[in-house]
């Protein structure tokens, strides 16, 4: 039976198209309550806009649910603590909306430059006066982008087209990161005095509203125009009033205000102020992208990948693609380790080793501790649910990084100390072979070993000795399970030696048991690295 994905609200064809060929798509009136609740009885997934509740007692009706998914930016409609202690995930579409918000920024910007709202007004009111609303040209001006976030980025990488220079503020980006974008970073009073234009890309927090008041204002060049389609409140729309009454300030464009709706201003007053409703997200793609985006990440939800726009994961975010492919290996390394400690260990490290670790391989924690409870716990292990799991049991989790490596170009290693004082490690990389990536082990236990990461591995640990390898072979013969793979690797002759094995199918307990027997096997164990 295919998982059951709810649509409670209207969503475009092309994201229920993503859906349609791996689910069981079913729709309900979110806004009816007995309806929503009824169906979420037999959901996996749920898709919401903003009509539809999905709090507490929605979260408890649904037993099987793994994903709420809101298509759009915000989640006030979601109660977002509740889905976590249950270990559901929530997803929304951040980036859903991030052209239009910068297009709109550019838009204004534009507008102000060349006074086009107020000629347009004037015309179509009967007035032909051209030299009234001359403007000024953008090409060769000095542009200030205030946060360089995703809109702000946007927006830089477009106005830069116009043959302007850019410098921007923002405190939380590299100086080389903004160096890639052709971006100068500076402080935020020496863009105030450098700039012919301004716009504004900030979230809105205690930090950031009131940033530019009336003392900001007073350093600016002279003719600065400024622009922010951001979020209300963080220009004093007073102070920006009164700077352009004064002439230091030579037009803005508004998008958003503190208080919203908002139909009366100080700002309202000026010809030279392009001012709109709020229309950042206002694009006839912004709905579509956001429903696609949700129904991919709750594609990947329900196929136990990772979701970079999952919202109560701790590692949430944006994965390099170089980091990717590590993901997987991270897990099955996880479930390898919890295979050869026989359990759950005190404490554990994940080791991170390569030129990988200049991008950020946080996410390789959360999905390597994903793997260590897989087959520990009876419950569903999940991004979000994995850390909680881990605390419960009193189990910390850490991560390493260092990028000198050995033979391998990126090395992943699950390191842990179990209760009664052994360590137990285990390592594997990516073998990028043709089109395709292959995940690898490369030590288990301080033993040296090259196999597949994949399928059910056997370990068995014992004396070196001739006979072993044939024993094993002939005894999982006679019970019809096939070797893919083996590999022996051991410290010295005659020391001690494991055996480790790719079969096709799992082996009961006793089968395992008889195996190591056979042979003597200080310690066998099994661990199932199938894709999920």
């Amino acid at each position: 039976m295919n998982p059951v994905v709810l649509i409670a609200e209207e969503l475009a064809p092309a994201a229920i198209e993503v859906l349609a060929h791996d689910f069981d798509v079913r729709h309900v009136d979110g806004t009816d309550r007995p309806a929503l609740l009824s169906a979420l009885a037999e959901a996996d997934a749920v898709i919401v806009r903003s009509a539809t509740q999905i709090d507490a007692e929605a979260v408890a009706a649904a037993p099987r649910l793994k994903v709420v998914a809101r298509a759009g930016v915000g989640l006030d409609n979601v109660e977002v603590p509740a889905a976590t202690a249950r270990g559901v995930m929530v997803v929304n579409a951040p980036t859903s909306n991030i052209v239009s918000a910068a297009e709109q920024a550019l838009a204004l910007l534009l507008a102000v430059a060349r006074n086009t709202a107020s000629a347009s007004a004037a015309l179509k009111a009967g007035e032909w006066k051209r030299s009234k609303y001359t403007g000024v040209e953008i090409q060769g001006k000095t542009v200030g982008v205030v946060g360089l976030g995703r809109i702000g980025v946007l927006f830089a990488q477009r106005i830069a087209a116009f043959g302007t220079r850019l410098i921007a503020y923002d405190p939380y980006i590299q100086p080389a990161r903004a160096a890639q974008l052709g971006v100068r970073l500076v402080g935020l009073e020496e863009l105030l005095r450098e700039s012919d234009f301004i716009s504004i890309h900030l979230p809105k927090t205690p930090e950031t509203v009131g940033l530019i008041g009336e003392k900001e204002l007073a350093i600016v060049k002279p003719g600065v125009r400024i622009v922010n389609a951001a979020r209300g409140g963080l220009v004093d729309e007073q102070a920006l009033a009164d700077a352009i009454a004064e002439g230091r300030v030579g037009g803005a464009g508004v998008d958003v205000y503190a208080k919203e709706p908002c139909t009366s201003s100080p700002l309202f007053a000026f010809d030279n102020v392009v001012a709109t409703p709020h229309l950042g997200a206002s694009t006839a793609e912004a709905p579509d992208k956001a429903g696609l985006a949700v129904a991919r990440s709750v594609k990947l939800a329900l196929q136990g990948e990772f979701v970079p726009d999952a919202v109560n994961v701790q590692a949430g975010g944006v994965v390099a693609e170089d980091v990717r492919p590590l993901l997987p290996l991270a897990e099955k390394l996880g479930r390898a380790f919890t295979a050869v400690a026989g359990g759950v260990a005190a404490s554990v490290t994940v080791e991170v080793r390569g030129e990988i670790v200049n991008h950020d391989v946080s996410v390789l924690k959360l999905a390597a501790t994903k793997g260590l409870f897989s087959s520990v716990v009876e419950e569903q292990v999940t991004y979000v649910n994995a850390p909680h799991l881990a605390a419960e049991r009193g189990v910390e989790v850490t991560l390493t990084t260092q990028v000198e490596t050995t033979e391998h170009p990126n090395l992943v290693t699950v390191r842990g100390a179990l209760p009664d004082g052994r360590t137990v490690s285990v390592s594997g990389t990516v073998a990028h072979t043709g089109n395709r990536d292959v995940l690898k082990l490369t030590e288990v236990d301080g033993f040296d070993v090259e196999i597949g990461a994949e399928g059910i591995l056997l370990f068995l640990r014992y004396a070196d000795r001739p006979g072993v390898v044939g024993t094993v072979g002939t005894l999982l013969g006679e019970a019809g399970v096939n070797i893919a793979a083996m590999q022996v690797a051991r410290r010295e002759a005659g020391g001690e030696t494991l055996m480790t094995l790719t079969v096709d199918q799992a082996l009961g307990a006793d089968l395992l048991t008889s195996a190591a027997d056979s042979i003597g096997a200080t310690s066998a164990s099994a661990a199932d690295l199938r894709d999920e």
